[in-house]
């Protein structure tokens, strides 16, 4: 089952199963070739990780984010991001950041400049990975998880937003920047910063990023 919750979570996180969509127990049964009560389970995980809803008479559907969701979860956001750089600058050894210190250097500018923003999504991506595997803690992983599944295609549309990247570049280097000094109460507030201008952002654009 985990394989096929896998599978599907990666279908809605990247838009290939669109806001809205109807996952119909029977195809994906056919598709595994396993029964519907194991469909049914996997379901229920992607239900419990509000990926999905289950709508009576309609069936599973891919749910739909409305505003006043996405402004709760850059709340959750900014708190529990906020302490995943915190616990990773407390925890990782000197040295640890100096790589992505560079990468969001040179590299990341000159990718901006040449309109590569794959690159710089990449960047944070990575960034985000590492902090969160250096903070160590398990329960903070899960739900990060969770939260970035249900926002990736949002904050990569967010990113097109004019400016967005330049900002949310030098953001991260100030962060780095902290991380790399060892300062994580300095680190933690930059990061909070970092996730409210992302929301002020998504406020003022926001009739253009649904």
């Amino acid at each position: 089952m985990e394989e096929i919750v896998e599978i599907l979570r990666s279908r809605i996180v990247n838009h290939d199963l669109p806001p809205g969509s109807k996952l119909s127990e029977a195809v994906l049964t056919e598709e595994f070739g396993v029964s519907r009560p194991r469909i049914r389970e996997a379901f229920g995980v992607l239900e419990d990780r509000g990926l999905i809803e289950r709508i009576p008479n309609r069936g599973a559907v891919v749910t739909r984010l409305e505003a006043n969701e996405v402004f709760a979860l850059f709340e959750v956001r900014e708190v529990l991001e906020a302490l995943a750089v915190r616990l990773a600058t407390e925890n990782a050894p000197r040295g640890s950041w100096d790589d992505l210190v560079e990468r969001f250097g040179k590299p990341a500018r000159e990718a901006l400049d040449r309109g590569d923003l794959d690159f710089y999504v990449d960047c944070v991506n990575e960034f985000r990975e590492r902090a969160l595997a250096a903070a160590g803690n398990v329960i903070l992983a899960d739900q990060m998880k969770s939260i970035y599944d249900r926002t990736k295609v949002l904050i990569r549309r967010l990113m097109l937003v004019p400016g967005r990247a330049e900002q949310g570049l030098l953001q991260h280097q100030g962060i780095l920047k902290a991380m790399a000094a060892g300062d994580a109460e300095e680190a933690e507030r930059l990061k909070r910063a970092n996730i409210r201008s992302s929301r002020d952002s998504f406020r003022q654009y926001q009739k253009y990023l649904f």
